[in-house]
């Protein structure tokens, strides 16, 4: 699935899943496997072991307890934001008149 219109730091709408309407940044993009990270969706929370060698002050490298991370999402679940309009839009593409390619707001033919 590579040519992936959406890019990390977009704004982004969660269209399905339980963070069904939930807006964030994008963190992480994976264009061939067609998944992306959202700031603040998909969170799983892991127990995690405390790990590594104790200092003789008796403190640990690693903190043990329950850890929330974020999950990658399908990319076809998610929307990006328009900046200018504030929707959640489909991104268009278009020549510029130096010749460059340009993504473009469907709604409002504003450049994202």
């Amino acid at each position: 699935m590579p040519g992936v219109d959406i890019r990390k730091d977009d704004d982004v709408k969660v269209l399905s899943g339980k963070d069904r309407g939930r807006t964030g940044r994008v963190v992480h993009v994976l264009p061939r496997e067609g998944k992306v990270m959202v700031e603040g969706v998909a969170r799983a929370r892991r127990h995690q072991r405390a790990t590594g060698k104790r200092s003789r002050s008796g403190s640990q490298l690693q903190q043990a307890g329950i850890i929330e991370r974020e999950l990658f999402v399908e990319i076809s679940n998610v929307q990006l934001v328009c900046k200018t309009c504030g929707q959640a839009t489909r991104v268009g593409h278009e020549i510029g008149d130096d010749g460059k390619k340009r993504r473009v707001c469907r709604k409002c033919g504003a450049t994202l």
